[in-house]
């Protein structure tokens, strides 16, 4: 899938808990913050001591490339 398929999917389910696989096999999950045309921006799940309220960037959360995303799966809300 391309990189704009996934713009439109992550603007889709934004404010809603994905699983994002990439490529490379690294798993995010998280709940969709903010969608730009490179990166989307997840806030993560469960346990976040240790992070300041802005969670990372610019307080978005943690961005992945959406070049790297291989699937997006939303998350039911008894699975977290």
């Amino acid at each position: 899938m391309s990189a704009e398929h996934y713009y439109g999917l992550c603007n889709r389910y934004r404010g809603k808990a994905v699983e994002i696989r990439t490529r490379d096999g690294r798993v995010h999950r998280g709940i969709i913050q903010h969608v730009d045309r490179r990166m989307v921006y997840l806030r993560p799940l469960g346990n976040t001591r240790g992070y300041n309220y802005g969670w990372g960037w610019g307080g978005f959360g943690w961005g992945v490339a959406l070049g790297a995303i291989g699937t997006l799966a939303v998350l039911p809300w008894l699975f977290w």
